[in-house]
């Protein structure tokens, strides 16, 4: 091969909205393997440029980075153009959000993926997009029964294995409008361009690196809160039932699709950690207090628009495609995550600044 061949860069994997949870946590795993990663981000959330200062300390020259905002579609594709696949994790991510300013909603997770898209096509990238199980609604067809610390379905398959792909669209909030009008562009952007696109429609991602709040990152906002000794605002019973998955097992996922994305353009998959993984507000909370000594102080609230009583993900569809199984139990997951938010989100701020400076 000759010399010039040699110094020629490979081509890199673009994650818009990488500064973020689970797109520094990709760019990590990528850039870890060697792989040059462009991190394209408006860094509109606080703190994440605090992700973006320890990718930078830790993998240097093998990451580039581009601040553009997803609705600036000229800007985004002239971003894109060196790409040679496509990560899109860049969202408004909060219901509560959402219903507040839908327009804005509207313009970032709709519009923004479009643009995405748009971009995409012009270079023939292919795109592994971040959608949401609030694309099924509140599922009001999954009849429940209440158990002592949770609801739970009274359908035996769905007991033993979660909602699947089939339940059908039913989108409900802004954000569930958004994100799902969003999820059925990138899917048809395979039937009508060829263009080679999947859609993981998550649920509960929890992890290091992640910034808690009481309205996305539920996992980490109720740590967040019972290590300062916050009270935590439960909205209905409690007994609100999720499947969560670590970011260490979604970042495989997202990596394995990407491998695989010839053989799978077209397709949505539920991503989450099965029922294996399933735990209630309730019994969440009662873990906490038990990993960590200490008293929760509860606020109750009425529930929430759009709030679905139970959601498990059935994932057995990616995994028979894949191969790909939540590896990471979610008792030792949380207790990872509580150690993590410890070391790197509770110490002074000198001690955090040393760390990512």
């Amino acid at each position: 091969m000759s010399e010039r061949h040699r110094n020629v860069r490979k081509a890199p994997v673009a994650i818009v909205g990488g500064s973020g949870f689970i797109g520094s946590n990709l760019a990590d795993s990528l850039l870890s393997d060697g792989e040059p990663v462009l991190v394209i981000d408006n860094f509109s959330r606080s703190g994440v440029e605090q992700n973006l200062e320890w990718l930078a300390q830790k993998h240097g020259s093998h990451l580039s980075v581009e601040t553009v905002d997803i609705r600036d579609r000229h800007r985004l594709a002239s971003a894109l153009a060196p790409a040679r696949a496509i990560f899109h994790l860049a969202a408004q991510t909060a219901v509560t959000t959402s219903l507040v300013d839908p327009a804005e909603d509207l313009d970032i997770n709709l519009q923004g993926t479009f643009n995405v898209l748009e971009g995409a096509r012009q270079v023939n990238a292919p795109v592994v997009f971040a959608s949401t199980n609030k694309v099924y609604g509140s599922l009001p067809q999954i009849k429940l029964r209440e158990a002592d610390d949770r609801y739970e379905p009274t359908n035996e398959a769905v007991r033993a294995y979660g909602v699947d792909e089939t339940i059908g669209l039913d989108f409900c909030t802004p954000y569930g409008c958004s994100k799902g009008a969003a999820d059925q562009y990138v899917l048809d952007y395979a039937k009508s361009y060829g263009l080679s696109t999947a859609v993981l429609r998550m649920s509960c991602i929890y992890g290091p690196r992640q910034f808690g709040t009481e309205d996305q990152g539920w996992v980490a906002h109720f740590l967040l809160s019972v290590l300062s000794g916050r009270p935590i605002t439960i909205y209905g019973d409690g007994k609100q039932v999720r499947d969560i998955l670590h970011v260490s097992d979604a970042v495989a996922a997202y990596r394995a699709v990407l491998a695989r994305i010839e053989d799978l353009k077209g397709h949505a998959f539920n991503l989450g950690g099965g029922p294996r993984n399933a735990v209630s507000l309730r019994s969440l909370l009662s873990e906490i207090a038990s990993m960590t000594g200490h008293d929760i102080m509860l606020r109750h609230e009425l529930e929430r628009a759009g709030d679905q009583p139970f959601f498990v993900a059935d994932t057995r569809k990616i995994e028979a495609a894949l191969g790909w199984h939540a590896q990471v139990p979610w008792r030792e997951g949380v207790s990872d995550l509580a150690s993590w938010l410890l070391r790197h989100r509770l110490q002074p701020r000198r001690e955090v600044a040393r760390y990512v400076a």
